[in-house]
């Protein structure tokens, strides 16, 4: 398992992220070692979580994946910036990312939609994501429609799903120590470089 020295850090986030996200997918048996808890602000200033799962990381930043029109969507069009929380419990370990939020390109888009399984590429057409549904028969229906219209060819990427990008503006390692005296270092954007502190716990 890669050791952070906490006292000597690196001068950048992103090694030590991929070495952590590695970590958790060698050294746990977590079904979901890459799953995070995405915050964000609804257009109504009120606070949003929930799990999502990491696609992509790379200097630009974290990506996910997902309907741009549901809830989480409708919050980063109106507030694009995020909080992303990895919580490795096996591990003792945490990572936060806070950060400006972007889409990815189209063809990174279409690229990770290749990849989907086809029975999730037609849910993507066919589920109204966060909208009120009266039945589930009802989505069983839209997956049916969907099923038949594609049948045959290659299912396309609809326009209202796609990835979103949180920079790496703000990056915080936590590393948990006997008596609840944490290990807690903060990696802040500042120009090209990085400013770092190592904070309470």
């Amino acid at each position: 398992m890669t050791v952070l020295d906490f006292d000597h850090p690196p001068a950048e986030p992103l090694p030590m992220i991929r070495c952590w996200l590695e970590d958790a997918g060698r050294d746990t048996e977590l079904p979901n070692p890459n799953a995070m808890t995405l915050a964000t602000i609804d257009p109504d200033g009120r606070p949003s979580a929930r799990i999502v799962l990491a696609r992509g990381l790379d200097e630009r930043g974290v990506a996910f994946y997902s309907h741009y029109n549901g809830r989480k969507g409708r919050a980063l069009a109106a507030n694009p910036r995020a909080a992303l929380i990895f919580h490795w419990d096996p591990l003792e370990r945490q990572l936060r990312v806070e950060g400006q939020v972007s889409r990815v390109s189209n063809e990174e888009s279409d690229a990770y939609w290749a990849t989907r399984p086809r029975g999730s590429q037609i849910g993507a057409w066919a589920s109204a994501q966060s909208n009120p549904l009266a039945a589930r028969e009802d989505l069983v229906k839209e997956i049916e429609r969907f099923e038949k219209r594609f049948e045959g060819g290659p299912v396309p990427r609809p326009e209202h799903w796609g990835g979103f990008r949180v920079a790496l503006e703000r990056v915080e390692f936590w590393a948990g120590r006997p008596a609840r005296i944490h290990d807690r270092i903060v990696y802040t954007r500042d120009g090209a470089g990085w400013s770092i502190e190592r904070l309470s716990p």
